[in-house]
């Protein structure tokens, strides 16, 4: 009777049981560590405390509202009514909001009795329920009020400044003026500006009622100053939406057209020197190895700012992707088909027309829209920094700091044109493919 030793496959068999406890404690402590290694290495602690959470709601508030502007410039006494502060946004004169009454005293109601008087002499007095009433007096550049040593945190005073945040609106005091920003939701003037006959007047009324500017036909005439609307702007976003497809398309499909023919030369089964194959490869590894970002900057630098260095930075980076994706797909063509074409006598720019391109035409047409849709996200970014399309109207719109609900119509915009677009590539991509898994 022949006696087996299991005593190597035990051993083996325990082996294999303990480097399995083993991962199955590494994996989870590394991946521990190493969200440690970030709650320290980023700061997470200091974030959190110099979040001003305050500033966030603010900036949310300003997305969906607009805020009316009340001013008194204190050295004139002049008082001023504007939208977001703008002077497109300027009620015309001798108009002011509903809930301002003009007299001896200018009064303000904001709301859930929240009264601003502006008073003679640079004085102001602002009624708070529960509170009372604050008086403030500018004298120069300096600020006298009653408030006392201990103030709420909703109030921030000092001798230059008084900043009173209530939930009915907001109030600065300074040596040169009193502000009030009044918020109230929605996008004012987004259709008409005050200088338009058009603003205030319902839509029942512009399409079937009479004449509202007797020079115009009210629909033509309401397209027409809602399409040069000078605060929200409409024709240059709209152009900026062009530039910003345009770049995108440019860069795409010029990339795609300069990649096909380099991609011969970098696949086996066309190129057979192996110094052409190397070189050709290594090409495209350099310009896309360099993100889109930098050579935006490049660009713009040797070529100053415009749409058109941001199509040249995507399509030098796409030529290396799309080189090196087609250059696989020619490796994988079926030589049978290459073959049949050669039966008939056909020179070699035939069989690469015939017998080649058909079979890799579902791939660069798959990957060419794919891209073209993404790179419409990419020339967002891009514009910013070259100075063209929907991207530089929004970085202009985030840096003034008040523009937020400007930020919030661009977004919009982008991402629906993100939308149209991802649309737009799965139907082409159908409809050229032969798929019928189309976008809907």
């Amino acid at each position: 009777m022949t006696v087996v030793d299991l005593s190597p496959a035990k051993t083996e068999a325990e082996a294999l049981f303990r480097r399995k406890r083993l991962k199955m404690f590494v994996f989870p402590a590394v991946i521990l560590a190493y969200f440690v290694y970030v709650f320290f290495a980023f700061d997470v602690m200091g974030l959190a405390k110099r979040a001003n959470w305050d500033n966030a709601v603010t900036l949310v508030s300003d997305s969906w509202s607009h805020k009316v502007h009340v001013t008194r410039t204190n050295k004139t006494g002049e008082m001023s009514y504007a939208v977001e502060g703008e002077r497109k946004g300027t009620y015309p004169d001798g108009t002011y909001p509903d809930w301002v009454t003009v007299n001896d005293i200018v009064t303000v109601d904001l709301g859930r009795d929240h009264y601003v008087r502006f008073l003679p002499d640079r004085r102001t007095e602002i009624d708070i329920p529960g509170f009372g009433t604050i008086a403030a007096q500018a004298n120069g550049r300096q600020i006298a009020t009653n408030l006392g040593q201990e103030i709420p945190n909703w109030i921030n005073a000092s001798n230059r400044r008084v900043a009173v945040t209530t939930p009915e609106g907001r109030i600065t005091i300074t040596g040169s003026k009193t502000e009030i920003f009044n918020y109230f939701p929605g996008w004012e003037l987004f259709w008409f500006t005050f200088n338009s006959p058009y603003y205030g007047v319902p839509l029942t009324d512009i399409l079937f009622g009479a004449r509202v500017d007797p020079d115009r036909h009210n629909i033509t005439g309401a397209i027409t100053d809602w399409w040069n609307n000078a605060m929200w702007r409409h024709k240059d976003v709209a152009w900026a939406i062009g530039e910003t497809i345009l770049m995108a398309f440019l860069g795409t499909f010029g990339a795609a057209i300069i990649a096909l023919p380099l991609a011969f030369l970098a696949a086996k089964k066309f190129a057979p020197f192996a110094l052409i194959r190397s070189v050709t490869r290594r090409f495209f590894d350099f310009v896309r190895g360099v993100d889109a970002l930098i050579w935006t900057v490049v660009l713009a630098r040797a070529f100053g700012p415009g749409p058109l260095t941001g199509a040249l930075a995507i399509l030098i980076t796409d030529t290396g992707t799309f080189g090196k994706i087609f250059s696989e797909a020619l490796e994988n063509v079926d030589d049978k088909q290459i073959e049949g074409i050669s039966s008939t006598g056909a020179n070699p720019v035939q069989r690469y027309r015939f017998g080649v391109i058909p079979q890799i035409i579902p791939v660069l047409l798959a990957q060419v829209l794919y891209f073209l849709e993404s790179n419409t996200r990419s020339a967002t970014i891009i514009g910013a920094i070259t100075g063209g399309g929907i991207g530089l109207m929004l970085t202009q719109a985030i840096q003034t700091q008040k523009d937020w609900e400007e930020v919030a119509y661009y977004i919009t915009l982008i991402i629906l044109m993100v939308m149209v677009m991802d649309w737009f590539s799965g139907w082409l991509r159908a409809k050229l493919i032969g798929r019928t898994d189309a976008h809907t």
